[in-house]
């Protein structure tokens, strides 16, 4: 049987045409201007409802954009745990937007159902925002009610999700339904034009690739009286990996997805990592780990190099070097470089990724063309799965072995009284694979 996970030179440069949804538009459509996202020819005219499931900060910026986007979208529906988070929220759109804010008090949906009552409240786009941890289960009711999705990154925190999230972007397609992912690093036009480049052979043969996202410490929310212990969890949902999936597979994701796209999507064979606890020892940091160092192995001898850390004190790093045989291509801050053979340095348009991940959602509704990173999404998501799978157990994973894993981190249902602890901390050598 013939290797598809092989990388040549060859495969880079014919992937570009159909390297994820950025790819799907040219940069000029990608980033278009606020407005005129229903003003081509053929296009769905009518306004398009749009639905908020999970209000928090990314959730409201995503609101803002999605309106942004298009004149003839409203805000019909919001759904959060919360309801102090809905009203927060909520406030917030009124004074960015005024009457395209729509939300009645009939369609302010709030408890652990809230997703599905929103999902059947009349709007034709849903955006999801909650922890990664309930993102396979609000993306599939969304897909089987055939409404078009953005949904944040990442798509699961454990295999069964990943598996979830590949079915309904099978479904989605058969609908020609849009769904967008939360990949914003696809959407930025500066990184476009450099794995382009990448892509196109301007560095040659790709030899090694590493990653680095060195950061501080984050938020926590002091636990209230009234507060039940899921409640505390769902407040600290960072620290909970049932929720997050690790900062691996939340944050230093998007760092991976930059890897999977620069090698054209191809996955890696295995990955051998270490990891653990220094600074978040305290039990408020919950379960997860606060730094991780990983090498990633594929085809042809290329490796992934990876490194990650969340503590205080520390310097910060967030940066791409991809080595080739012809050159070396870089990505730090606002520098996107190739140096060697073909020197080429990035000096066009810098665009809001943000912004442009939601024109080029609602481009594609109403064109009809069907725009999906499921596929992409549920794969850059499995790689900081399996890299926490290797750094909590001490052992190589393999590809397949990630991908069926039967581990599933959080509870079968959600209750606001729910004793549930998550996975016990893990301990390298000792945490089993499941």
């Amino acid at each position: 049987m013939k290797d598809k996970s092989i990388i040549t030179k060859d495969t880079r440069r014919g992937f570009i045409k159909k390297a994820g949804a950025a790819a799907l538009f040219s940069t000029g459509s990608i980033h278009m201007p606020i407005g005129l996202a229903n003003s081509f020819s053929g296009t769905i005219k009518k306004q398009l409802k749009v639905g908020l499931v999970g209000c928090g900060g990314r959730g409201t910026g995503a609101a803002v954009q999605a309106l942004n986007a298009d004149p003839d979208v409203v805000l019909h529906a919001m759904a959060d745990a919360f309801e102090d988070r809905l009203t927060s929220s909520l406030n917030l759109l009124k004074k960015a937007h005024g009457k395209r804010i729509k939300v009645d008090k009939a369609r302010q949906f709030v408890g652990f159902d809230a997703y599905k009552k929103l999902i059947d409240s009349g709007v034709d786009v849903v955006l999801l925002a909650t922890p990664p941890g309930f993102r396979p289960n609000h993306l599939t009711a969304a897909v089987d009610a055939g409404k078009h999705v953005f949904y944040e990154k990442s798509v699961a925190v454990d295999a069964p999700g990943v598996r979830k999230v590949l079915e309904a972007a099978k479904k989605a397609k058969n609908k020609n339904l849009s769904l967008v992912s939360g990949y914003c690093f696809r959407y930025d036009l500066q990184k476009q034009a450099l794995y382009g480049k990448v892509l196109d052979g301007a560095i040659g043969d790709i030899k090694s690739i590493s990653s680095t996202r060195n950061g501080g410490e984050l938020w926590f929310k002091g636990r209230q009286p009234e507060w039940t212990d899921m409640e505390y969890q769902l407040r600290n949902w960072y620290y909970q990996n049932w929720l997050s999936g690790d900062f691996i597979v939340e944050m230093f994701v998007h760092s991976l997805d930059m890897i999977t796209w620069a090698l054209g999507e191809k996955m890696p064979l295995s990955v051998t990592a270490t990891g653990g606890r220094q600074w978040r020892t305290d039990k408020k940091y919950g379960n997860i780990f606060d730094h991780f160092a990983m090498e990633y192995n594929y085809a042809n001898d290329i490796k992934g190099y990876c490194f990650t850390r969340q503590q205080r004190g520390g310097s910060s790093k967030n940066a791409v070097e991809i080595n080739g045989s012809l050159g070396n291509a870089f990505y730090e801050g606002n520098r996107h470089e190739i140096t060697g053979r073909n020197p080429w340095k990035y000096d066009g348009e810098v665009n809001n990724m943000y912004q442009s991940e939601h024109d080029a959602l609602f481009k594609s509704i109403r064109e009809d063309s069907g725009i999906n990173d499921g596929e992409l999404s549920a794969n850059s998501t499995l790689m900081g799965i399996m890299g926490r799978m290797a750094a909590y157990t001490g052992q190589t994973i393999t590809w397949e072995d990630a991908l069926n894993s039967t581990e599933i981190l959080g509870p079968d249902s959600y209750d606001w009284n729910l004793k549930f602890e998550g996975p016990e901390i893990a301990v390298p050598g000792k945490t089993k694979f499941i």
